[in-house]
């Protein structure tokens, strides 16, 4: 595909995508309507009378958010096949939660997953609770809705504030209207969506990569097929132990004794329809666990010997899925607007189930215990005017996070650190039965503690290679598809930057017979966006993924491009650097 078309959305697209936003407010209002007779009381549990079917697909919408839909195939892509043991962690976390969380609270008669706090150990470990649900709920949504709007912003052009604003705002409208009902029956529709663009996009890849038997075959041979590794140190990115027991608990903590999931199961008639949801709702996973992983698997067959990302056609591992879908789809008006339907229905499914929780708690653990006696139309008002709310912060939350930079890292790891010290308080309430309210409260205060000192240090001093271990990844095909005499790719051509496409960086080089997304250098650094690879400066004030020449290769990690990639390097002993980078 033409360099200059790849990443243009066309009005096919977009009006894929609207149809996502306009079905989901349809159910909103279906509901608002159908339901308006009802108590209003029953608004954020949908009068407990929901079955089996839907709230499994609702379950599996809400945590297969659009971070899992763009990141889970950039991971297989650069880390290898290991993420479908996410499927051995799903299974023992849905079994755990259907036969040892779920009993206890639908038996409980309680609305708010807190309130068994109380009831086990004393009001403040509850309010405690409550408040730290509360703020890493809002921190990571509104990292949810912003990270994929900026992904696919940067790939294929989709604007980034009217996306989310959009999520924002259709999501809060059908939670407002239509309360549990219109979120469980919204995150089905969304949950089909997601399938059929996954499914799109495996059909279609697999098309382009020769077939199923050449993507196995590739995959293989680059090692992205060895699975199995039963290393025990715990310092490793991806091992049958860190992912099978480390992922276990991690979901543990978000399905287990997690408001937004609870809440959906104690709204089932019976308490074996919960279970059931549960159930069908590992399906759920699984199907959409092995779509992401062939997914990444076929984008790697695909790229094979020329590598967007070293390449610096994008600029972070999100970008790859939408990129490689437009490279795909592009040529289908409509296709790539249904595969962003994909990713956004993840969204939409994860902040509305959200908003929905949100809303409860903060009416059942704060506005219950205020206002003792409202009536069911104050209590609807009440519950309403709570989504509002929490849709606006949600949505506030998205735009602060433009503006934080790493922090986005950050908020997205809350939500990990506090998983873990409410799983322990939870378990300590289910399964010590000797266990107090000191006990519990000192236990919480020291988990939190420790998981933030263990999540912030992460942070600032990230793994190192040695134990994420990428997996290598090649270009030498980018040259052959463009030139097959190196030496006639680089003839001097002295181009004014401003009269290249504004998102690439030429140097030296006649772009006629290069593709315009590789990074080159000789460029007046002043002259270009500081996202571009410069060269002749001091490394120490450019941030690390910047391309840079004129310095000791021993100093520079091996993913980075280190000037004229591919065609020539400057002034580096080509001796010393990755087997991968060819020299002139």
């Amino acid at each position: 595909m033409d360099d200059e078309q790849l990443g243009t959305f066309v009005s096919w697209d977009y009006v894929v995508f609207a149809c996502l936003f306009v079905v989901s407010s349809g159910i909103g209002v279906f509901f608002a309507v159908k339901e308006r007779k009802n108590p209003s009381s029953e608004f954020l549990v949908g009068g407990r009378q929901m079955t089996c079917g839907p709230v499994a697909l609702s379950l599996t919408a809400s945590f297969m958010s659009a971070v899992t839909v763009l990141g889970a195939p950039s991971d297989v892509y650069r880390f290898g096949g290991s993420f479908i043991l996410f499927g051995v962690a799903y299974t023992f976390v849905v079994i755990a939660t259907a036969e040892l969380f779920v009993p206890v609270f639908y038996r409980s008669g309680i609305t708010s997953t807190y309130e068994y706090l109380e009831i086990r150990f004393c009001k403040g470990v509850r309010m405690a609770a409550t408040l730290i649900y509360i703020l890493q709920t809002i921190l990571y949504t509104g990292v949810v809705v912003f990270a994929p709007a900026l992904a696919l912003n940067q790939v294929t052009g989709f604007n980034l504030w009217g996306s989310i604003f959009a999520t924002g705002i259709v999501c809060t409208f059908y939670c407002t209207l239509g309360g549990l009902k219109a979120v469980v029956w919204t995150d089905a529709f969304q949950m089909v969506v997601m399938v059929v663009g996954f499914m799109t996009v495996l059909v279609q890849g697999t098309r382009k990569t020769g077939g199923a038997a050449s993507v196995w075959e590739v995959a293989k041979n680059g090692n992205r097929l060895d699975i199995f590794d039963f290393d025990p140190d715990p310092l490793r990115r991806h091992t049958f132990w860190t992912i099978s027991v480390g992922g276990t608990f991690t979901w543990l903590g978000i399905y287990g004794v997690n408001q937004s999931t609870i809440q959906r199961c104690i709204s089932c008639k019976t308490e074996t329809h919960a279970k059931l949801a549960l159930y069908f709702n590992l399906l759920g996973l699984l199907v959409i666990l092995v779509c992401a992983v062939f997914s990444g698997l076929i984008m790697y067959a695909f790229y094979t010997n020329c590598d967007p990302w070293t390449a610096q056609s994008v600029t972070a591992p999100d970008q790859l899925m939408p990129y490689f879908v437009m490279e795909i789809l592009g040529d289908y008006p409509g296709l790539p607007g249904l595969f962003v339907a994909c990713a956004f229905s993840g969204t939409l499914s994860t902040v509305a189930a959200s908003i929905n929780a949100l809303a409860t708690v903060t009416y059942e653990d704060f506005v219950k215990q205020c206002c003792t006696n409202l009536s069911n139309k104050a209590s609807g008002w009440i519950s309403k005017g709570l989504c509002i709310v929490f849709g606006v912060a949600c949505t506030t939350m998205a735009v602060a996070a433009s503006y934080m930079g790493g922090v986005v890292q950050a908020a997205l790891s809350i939500h990990g650190m506090c998983g873990g010290p409410m799983l322990g308080l939870f378990s300590l309430g289910i399964i010590f039965p000797w266990t107090n309210s000191m006990g519990a409260a000192g236990g919480l205060i020291v988990g939190i503690a420790m998981s933030f000192w263990a999540g912030v240090g992460a942070f600032i001093y990230p793994a190192l290679d040695i134990n994420t271990r990428p997996l290598s990844l090649s270009m030498e095909g980018c040259l052959q598809a463009n030139s097959s005499d190196p030496t006639s790719a680089v003839p001097p051509s002295h181009l004014v930057p401003t009269t290249l496409p504004s998102r690439y960086s030429l140097c030296h080089l006649d772009p006629t017979t290069l593709p315009s997304r590789y990074s080159l250098c000789h460029l007046d650094p002043t002259t270009l966006p500081s996202r571009y690879s410069l060269c002749h400066l001091d490394p120490t004030t450019l941030p690390s993924r910047y391309s840079l020449c004129h310095l000791v290769p021993t100093t520079l990690p091996s993913r980075y491009s280190l000037c004229i990639v591919l065609y020539s390097l400057c002034h580096l002993d080509p001796t010393t650097l990755p087997s991968r980078y060819s020299t002139v």
